[in-house]
């Protein structure tokens, strides 16, 4: 199945008040459900395991509100290991106002000094940037981060565009029922990934596969 890039509604959140908060709401559902938490989870325990760090500062990039890192930060406490969340968007109004540290900014010239963070964490991202953008966002990402890069995406597939229509009577919002099959037709392949990313400057890159075509991302620093 060849990519096709078309434009997200909830990225320029092209609904009314209602609509945009039913498909955060849908976006929560399918992060929980579908491996977003998980996968994210799973990056930062091998981090942590194979550096045996206890303690771990994470920026989430393209954050929205945060619901992945903070759901993570919460499964990796029982593990022992302490993770501290900052979130960054291009827009404040994507933002919570919980306590959590919060920036603005774009993803390709991040606002932080060198090794700023021990890990820069992205989720439904990658796919929204083109093959340039993509090397652009790994390399300015390993200069902030101290560790490593974690990238959770979408697997580009026909069996999981089959999968996601059928998925779509779980949700309430339109905009969902245009952005879910929309996100897996602009998503890579495995392979499309590690070609995109082979000149990133990573000390190695590891591509795994998780739960329900998701694809999960380590940049070593």
């Amino acid at each position: 199945m060849r990519r096709r890039v078309v434009p997200e509604l909830l990225d320029a959140d092209a609904g009314t008040e209602r609509e945009v908060r039913q498909s955060i709401n849908d976006l929560r559902l399918i992060n929980t459900l579908f491996g977003g938490v998980s996968s994210t989870t799973s990056m930062i325990r091998k981090v942590a395991r194979k550096t045996g760090a206890k303690q771990l500062s994470l920026l989430e990039v393209a954050s929205g509100a945060g619901f992945v890192p903070s759901a993570a930060k919460k499964k990796l406490a029982n593990d022992g290991v302490a993770l501290e969340v900052s979130l960054l968007d291009r827009a404040a109004t994507h933002l919570p106002s919980n306590g959590v540290p919060t920036f603005v900014g774009d993803a390709l010239a991040l606002p932080f000094p060198d090794d700023s963070f021990d890990l820069i964490s992205c989720g439904l991202f990658l796919h929204h940037l083109d093959p340039a953008q993509a090397l652009a966002f790994a390399q300015e990402s390993l200069r902030v981060a101290r560790r490593a890069v974690l990238i959770s995406d979408l697997i580009r597939t026909r069996t999981h565009l089959i999968l996601t229509h059928m998925g779509l009577p779980l949700f309430r919002s339109r905009i969902t029922w245009h952005d879910a099959p929309a996100s897996v037709r602009a998503a890579f392949t495995r392979e499309e990934v590690r070609g995109m990313l082979a000149d990133c400057g990573a000390r190695k890159v590891e591509i795994g596969t998780h739960y329900l075509y998701r694809m999960g991302v380590v940049l070593w620093k």
